[in-house]
């Protein structure tokens, strides 16, 4: 089992403070599988469980969601295919960042023409698009986040 969710050994029938049920071990390990998933950009394996049913917006305990893990893991093919499935290009996680600012921190400018294109605003976040791209003076992402042309 990965460290992106909470241990759980309670039944789900026990519920916890907030009155949902817990977890089990065996639906914790299938969500973390998931995210490995997501960072091993395994769309073939990933997406089928996405259209049963599994929310596209699915978040680890770090507020890491699909579509930030695979930016982040630079796998371009699979952001575009979270954002067809309607992934949110605007939530961030627990450290204020959004998928595109992990997309210009990689460098990886599918991604960034995809989030683009998606809508994502390249100012959002604590810790922007821009932000990156100023903080580790990335200036071929300044100029796909400054093309017009990009942005729907």
């Amino acid at each position: 089992m990965t460290s992106d969710t909470p241990h759980a050994n309670q039944s789900e029938d026990q519920p916890t403070a907030n009155g949902t049920p817990e977890l089990t071990d065996e639906e914790l390990e299938f969500l973390n599988s998931l995210f490995d998933l997501a960072r091993a950009g395994d769309g073939d394996r990933l997406l089928p469980v996405l259209d049963q049913g599994v929310p596209v917006d699915l978040a680890n305990h770090k507020g890491d969601t699909l579509l930030i893990l695979a930016t982040y893991n630079n796998h371009p093919a699979l952001v575009t295919a979270l954002i067809g499935r309607g992934a949110d290009v605007h939530r961030l996680n627990g450290r204020g960042q959004s998928a595109l600012s992990c997309a210009v921190f990689v460098q990886n400018e599918e991604s960034v023409r995809a989030l683009l294109a998606a809508g994502a605003d390249p100012d959002e976040g604590p810790v922007s698009a821009r932000a990156a791209v100023d903080m580790f003076g990335l200036d071929s992402m300044r100029a796909l986040l400054d093309d017009p042309e990009l942005r729907t």
